[in-house]
C-alpha cells in the first residue's frame, strides 16, 4: 500500500487561514469603514485576503489546487452559518446582559436570502479570480504582482454585482450602493492584493524550503 504524499507546510497552513477567514467575513461584514467618500463593508479585508490565498495556491502548485481550496473554503462557510442558526435558536442564560445578548443577536442573524447571497457570491468570484490569475500567465508572464491585482479587481467586481443584486434587489434602489462598493473594493483589491501574494508567495517558499 502506497503512503499519501504529505500534505507541503505551506499549503495546509494556508488551507487552514483560507478556512477561518470564509467564515470571518461574514462576521466583519456588520462593520461598515469610510474609505474616503465611500462606505465599505469590514469583511472586505477578509475577502481580499480570500482572493491572495486562492492566488498564491495557484502560483505555487496550480489551479488543480487552487480550485480544491475554493471549494473545501464551503465546509467552513456552510458549519459556520448551521452553527450561527442553532446557537441563535437556543434560549440565552438570564443572567446574560440583555445589552449584549441584543447586539450578539443583531450581528450573527441574517436572513436566509443574505446567506444564499453570500454562498453564491464567494464561490463565483473565487473560482473566477483562480481561472483568471491562472490563465493571465500565458499573456503576462510570471508577473505574479499584476496578474493578482487584475484578477483580484475583476473577481472583486463580479462578487460585489452578485451578492448586492441576490441580497437586496427588489427591496431598495441598489445602483448608487453598487457602485459605492465596487468602486472601494476595486481600488482596496489594486492597492492591497499585489503586495499581499509577492508576500504569500515568498512565504510559501519559505516555508516549503
Amino acid at each position: 500500500m502506497v503512503a499519501p504524499a504529505p500534505v507541503p507546510r505551506s499549503l495546509a497552513a494556508f488551507m487552514l487561514l483560507y478556512g477561518g477567514m470564509t467564515c470571518l467575513a461574514g462576521v466583519l461584514g456588520n462593520k461598515q469603514l469610510s474609505v474616503g467618500p465611500l462606505a465599505v463593508e469590514a469583511g472586505i479585508f477578509a475577502f481580499l485576503l480570500l482572493v491572495v490565498l486562492s492566488s498564491t495556491v495557484t502560483e505555487l502548485y496550480g489551479k488543480a489546487e487552487a480550485d480544491r481550496l475554493v471549494r473545501f473554503g464551503f465546509i467552513p462557510l456552510l458549519v459556520a452559518m448551521l452553527l450561527f442558526e442553532i446557537v441563535l435558536g437556543l434560549p440565552a442564560s438570564p443572567t446574560m446582559e440583555p445589552a449584549r445578548l441584543e447586539g450578539f443577536q443583531l450581528v450573527l442573524a441574517q436572513s436566509p436570502r443574505l446567506m444564499a447571497a453570500g454562498i453564491v457570491a464567494y464561490g463565483v468570484s473565487q473560482t473566477i479570480n483562480v481561472y483568471l490569475f491562472d490563465s493571465f500567465r500565458s499573456r503576462i508572464g510570471r508577473l505574479t504582482w499584476l496578474r493578482g491585482a487584475i484578477a483580484g479587481m475583476l473577481s472583486q467586481a463580479v462578487d460585489t454585482v452578485i451578492f448586492i443584486t441576490l441580497a437586496f434587489y427588489g427591496v431598495f434602489p441598489i445602483g448608487e450602493l453598487m457602485l459605492g462598493q465596487m468602486i472601494a473594493k476595486v481600488t482596496l483589491s489594486a492597492l492591497l492584493v499585489p503586495l499581499l501574494i509577492s508576500a504569500f508567495v515568498a512565504l510559501g517558499r519559505r516555508l516549503d524550503a
